[in-house]
Order: C-alpha cells, then structure tokens, then sequence
C-alpha cells in the first residue's frame, strides 16, 4: 500500500491508498519539535484504529512545507516502515511542466495539486487552496504550471483580528454567517471573515481571468474550501482530497 503525507505549517494530513482507492485519511497538527518516536505511536494508533498494519506499507511520499520536522518525518520512515520516503520537490512533477523563474520556490504542496487538477481536468485551470495560506495556481491546457498567487489564509487573519481587537471574541468559522448583515458582533465578524475572503477569491480570479483571457476552470481544495465555495461567484468545484489524490499519482509514477 501507498502511505501520502502532506505536511502543512497547521496541520498534516496522511492518506493509506490500496491501488487507486483511498482507504483511510487522517488530520493532524503539525508539531515542530515532534520527534520520530512520537510518530511512531501517533500514526501507529492511526493504523490499529482504522483496522491497517504499517508493515503492509511498501511505499511512502511526503510533500513538506515545513522543513525543521522533515528529519523526524524521515527518521520515522526509516525506523517504522520499510522503504525510505519520497519528497516531493518540482523535480518530481509528474505530467506537467514548471514554468517559473525558481522552481525550487514553489511549495511542495502545490506542485500535487498541481499534478493532480491538470491529471483530472486536461484544461486551463485556477487551483485555490485554502490552508495556512491562501494559493492560486495557473496551470495551462498544455499541461505548463504558469505561476500563482499567495494570500494569507482564514484563519491566520482572523488570528490577527482577535489578538490585536482585544474586545472582539473569537468566532465560529467552520458553519456560515446567517445572514450577510451581522445583527450581532459575532454575526458582524463572521459575516466580515467569510464573506471577505469569499470577496477576495472572486476578486483575485476575475482579475486573472480578465488578464490571461481564457475559459479558466476554477476548482477549490483544503480546510474552508466547502463554506466557501458555497458563497463563492467563481468557484466552480471542490475537491477536498486533491493534495492526496496529487501524491498518489506521483508515488505510483516510478
């Protein structure tokens, strides 16, 4: 079996595919300090509650943003499982070219999803990825990855929002405001956060689409994708499983 693991600054999601079926998912949050004994129980207990073994593991490929827990990522790999890891770095893109001034810049996580909108799509694509930040990623009909854009995320804003206002509570983002009116201050700050970004989705892809003049298909993933999605005027489709899905295809291509 293929064991993926994508590592953000927030949190880190691993994927245990049989062939092409993901059969089991799992989220948890990035710990800098994590050591690859502490990784080894973790993801272990992951396996023994899912009803998986590790030792059925015979392949491993992590996409890292944050480099300071990729040594113990390796270290577990090595101690754990059977094969050392692959990292994914632009080298490593499978079915698309890079088409930027230093690939090595361009994070790990968006060359899979990258890989893997262009693998099921074949057509000019806006790739949205709501995590830590929030990226937009241009890949052509031909298959050529031609840039993006980078915007701070969701969460980290509001973060910023409830630090420095010290009378503004902190606020539920994972439902949608009632209405777009707040009549609450909890109301008013949801609807200012959601409806926001939402606003600066649409802003951002209307101004590429404008731009680059073409039949852009735009597709959504990561945490907020869905709520906003659904408030979204661009948004066209979500797939919450893309940066799994991206690995996978690049694990299985050599």
């Amino acid at each position: 079996m293929l064991l993926v693991i994508d590592i953000g600054n927030t949190n880190t999601v691993i994927g245990l595919f049989k062939g092409e079926e993901l059969i089991c998912d799992w989220r948890i949050r990035t710990e800098r300090e994590v050591t690859a004994d502490e990784l080894g129980v973790v993801i272990s207990h992951l396996f023994a509650g899912a009803g998986q073994r590790m030792d059925a593991v015979d392949k491993t490929v992590i996409a890292s943003v944050v480099p300071p827990v990729d040594r113990a990522y390796a270290s577990f790999c090595g101690k754990y499982l059977t094969t050392a890891p692959r990292w994914i770095d632009a080298s490593t893109a499978t079915g698309i070219t890079i088409c930027y001034h230093n690939p090595s810049e361009i994070g790990a996580d968006r060359i899979v999803n990258a890989v893997a909108a262009y693998h099921k799509y074949k057509c000019d694509l806006i790739v949205i990825d709501f995590g830590t930040a929030i990226t937009f990623d241009l890949i052509s009909a031909a298959g050529v990855y031609t840039g993006g854009i980078i915007a701070p995320g969701i969460a980290i804003a509001a973060d910023a929002l409830f630090q420095r206002a010290s009378k503004l509570p902190r606020v539920d983002l994972l439902t949608p405001p009632e209405s777009l009116i707040g009549r609450n201050t909890e109301g008013s700050i949801k609807s200012g956060i959601i409806y926001g970004f939402a606003g600066l989705v649409d802003g951002v892809v209307k101004r590429i689409k404008t731009q680059e003049n073409k039949n852009w298909k735009v597709i959504a993933t990561g945490g907020l994708s869905a709520l906003i999605a659904d408030i979204s005027e661009t948004i066209e489709s979500v797939e919450p499983n893309l940066t799994l899905e991206g690995l996978r295809i690049i694990g299985t291509s050599a």
